[in-house]
């Protein structure tokens, strides 16, 4: 029976890399659906993910690519394309990312797997009833911050989450927990950092008159809000726009960067290149 699979890889640039990608595809009866590539000069590496489809299962094309990586040194991953990503959201007191990620995955535009929401209040315990995923009340305060985030990796490796999203989840992760979740937790903030950090930063851009607002998706690492970075998008304001007005078009811009960033996480366009991002979309 015929799959699709997705496989991405990066290895030391060099002549023949294609060539002989697509002659391992060819020598199963593979046939290449997609492909993108990058030769990134700067540092010498090649970026590529290949969408094909063939009769090999899985395990097998997994055991016989082992050649090819090594003969490249090549960093690789191996995905079935129809598989969605088990997905865990953290979320805080705003849900305005939450009910747009769980209306667009019940809606077939995200290739994830809802498993779990978790939050450190209970303020969307009903949403996720109405959308049959389990919802996880776990308060955090400084004093039981490492109990809560034991609890928190507990539920994700259960879930066997591959994505963790943090849909404004309103609390800093420990070091530890951001090197347990590298490459598979994904952060969103709006753009006004760092200039407007902390509490009511649209107040204080609007009594700047700030003529942009905007909104960054990013990888979580332990360097806060400076992860590699997956989307970004902006919109114009001016001095006509009360603080309402930028919050709701703050809100709208940051829900559309995490869904795109989410999309490409979840279809295996997103590679890491250092502390930047290849995202072939």
């Amino acid at each position: 029976m015929t799959s699709a699979y997705i496989l991405t890889l990066s290895c030391p640039d060099r002549t023949g890399i294609v060539h002989a990608v697509s002659g391992f595809l060819l020598d199963r009866n593979g046939n290449i659906e997609e492909a993108a590539q990058y030769n990134d000069h700067g540092t010498g590496l090649f970026f590529m993910r290949v969408r094909f489809a063939c009769n090999e299962s899985e395990a097998a094309l997994r055991e016989q690519i082992g050649d090819l990586a090594t003969r490249f040194g090549m960093t690789w991953k191996l995905y079935a394309a129809a598989e969605p990503m088990k997905t865990v959201i953290l979320v805080s007191k705003e849900g305005h990312c939450l009910n747009d990620l769980l209306f667009r995955w019940k809606s077939g535009l995200l290739a994830i797997d809802v498993r779990a929401i978790v939050s450190n209040h209970r303020d969307f315990y009903q949403l996720a009833a109405s959308y049959n995923v389990p919802f996880h009340h776990i308060p955090v305060t400084a004093a039981t911050k490492a109990q809560g985030e034991a609890e928190q990796l507990e539920i994700i490796e259960s879930e066997g989450a591959d994505l963790v999203v943090l849909a404004r989840y309103m609390q800093i992760l420990s070091n530890d927990l951001c090197t347990r979740l590298a490459g598979r937790a994904i952060n969103i903030h709006h753009s006004f950092l760092p200039s407007f950090k902390g509490a009511k930063p649209y107040y204080r851009a609007h009594d700047r008159g700030v003529k942009l607002i905007g909104a960054t998706a990013h990888y979580v690492t332990a360097d806060l809000d400076e992860g590699p970075i997956i989307e970004q998008d902006v919109e114009r304001v001016d001095h006509t726009d009360t603080v309402e007005d930028l919050t709701a078009r703050g809100r709208d811009t940051e829900t559309q960067v995490l869904a795109r960033a989410v999309k490409w996480h979840s279809e295996h366009r997103v590679l890491l290149n250092g502390h930047r991002t290849v995202v072939f979309r």
